[in-house]
């Protein structure tokens, strides 16, 4: 009786520690560049949680590096993902958002006139895929780099999704479950989106004669 009442408190005590844990409002810091590694494992376990994990043939050692931490982050969209990308052509990371859309997750994505169409970009495949783009109409730059997963996590730093930036550069990203901050990049995707309404754009400037 002792026996069992000593494991029925130690069962107690751990699974009090796995629910604090699981409260904690996530805080992370990645690095990058990130050794190159596979994600298919990550992708599957999205698409089919709890199916049995299937080899991948690729050469690419899988494991723990900045990229699959946030690709795993991404994937925990269970509702909206909200993108603002100066600069998007990561096959790796679009695939993970294409997953998301086909789960029926809403994506919207917001990037630069410029840089979606420069070769490799992954923008024309994630429009292709029925996913909602919309971008600038003006001579500066959307620079951000930022994603809202859920309205209740923002991924944001000096990262652009390019596997150049992923693989070479040295760059940072910050992970946190906030509320201020999410309510302060929410707020700033909602302007971009709705100024990037295609319904706003200018192709004739005031005063154009264009009947001349």
């Amino acid at each position: 009786a002792v026996l069992a009442a000593a494991m029925t408190a130690v069962t107690a005590v751990a699974l009090a520690v796995a629910a604090w844990r699981r409260a904690r409002p996530v805080r992370e810091v990645l690095f990058f560049p990130s050794r190159p590694c596979c994600i298919e494992a990550l992708l599957a376990e999205a698409a089919e949680p709890g199916a049995a994990a299937r080899p991948c043939p690729c050469p690419l050692p899988s494991g723990d590096t900045s990229l699959s931490r946030l690709v795993r982050r991404l994937l925990s969209a269970r509702r909206s993902l909200d993108l603002c990308l100066f600069s998007f052509s990561c096959p790796q990371l679009a695939c993970a958002v294409q997953l998301l859309h086909r789960r029926g997750v809403r994506v919207r994505l917001v990037t630069d006139a410029q840089y979606m169409g420069l070769y490799g970009s992954q923008i024309g495949r994630l429009r292709h895929a029925g996913i909602q783009v919309r971008h600038d109409q003006h001579s500066g730059y959307m620079h951000h780099k930022f994603a809202i997963v859920d309205r209740r996590m923002l991924i944001t730093g000096s990262l652009n999704w390019t596997t150049q930036a992923i693989q070479s550069n040295r760059e940072n990203v910050m992970v946190l479950e906030d509320a201020e901050y999410v309510k302060a990049f929410q707020e700033e995707f909602e302007r971009i989106w709705e100024e990037y309404n295609p319904a706003n754009y200018i192709f004739f400037p005031k005063g154009s004669n264009d009947g001349a």
